[in-house]
């Protein structure tokens, strides 16, 4: 059984995993601020009557749904060369996510009842303060729920910055394993590491989907 497993081995790589930790929360937390702020601009001007801004915007958001991640952060990292990995990892991750959101966003926007936008037509009330005061409060407390899952779904793929050289939890994890030939104790870290934090996520996300249904 030692052979399979050291206690000792785990001790000495788990400072390297935390370290790892640390940037995977970073690069979640940034990411998702940002795909969350993106998002929610992407939905508004995908509303807009206006198709020169409407129709690029679509092709773009389509292009962004349809290619993979990993290929995105490469693809960036080999053409802002005077930006940092980490930079890009965390704008490549925000932007790629923003595509999703926006999609909440308007689903959440539609769901406003008409009512709503029929009463405050009747108040007079100015468009931008329709969207401001009427819509959007209610329609952000509508998406809390799907933009927590993709925040979570985030927080799970932030493996992939490996590619542009981020040392983030999986990466410090192999990295450990490169140099001892040993990856059990640092591959089963992470993973514990990965359901500790994701799990009672995902049962907060549940749970808030619930009251607000």
């Amino acid at each position: 059984m030692s052979d399979v497993w050291s206690w000792q081995r785990a001790a000495d790589v788990l400072p390297f995993i935390l370290e790892g930790f640390k940037v995977t929360l970073l690069a979640t937390f940034v990411g998702t601020a940002i795909a969350a702020v993106l998002g929610l601009v992407v939905a508004l001007a995908r509303r807009s009557s206006n198709r020169w801004l409407t129709v690029p915007l679509g092709v773009a958001v389509e292009f962004v749904r349809s290619t993979p991640l990993l290929v995105q952060l490469v693809f960036a990292y080999l053409l802002l060369t005077d930006l940092s990995a980490m930079t890009i990892g965390f704008v490549v991750l925000g932007v790629h996510y923003a595509t999703y959101m926006s999609e909440v966003y308007r689903a959440g926007i539609d769901a406003v009842p008409r009512g709503q936008w029929e009463a405050a037509k009747a108040l007079n009330l100015p468009r931008a303060r329709t969207w401001r005061a009427v819509v959007l409060p209610q329609a952000v407390r509508k998406t809390l729920p799907g933009l927590g899952n993709y925040a979570i779904s985030m927080f799970k793929e932030t493996p992939f910055l490996f590619a542009i050289g981020v040392v983030e939890m999986f990466t410090a994890a192999e990295q450990y394993g490169s140099r001892t030939f040993v990856y059990t104790e640092a591959l089963t870290l992470v993973g514990i590491l990965f359901l500790v934090a994701s799990y009672p996520t995902s049962l907060l996300v549940r749970r808030l989907e619930t009251r607000l249904a």
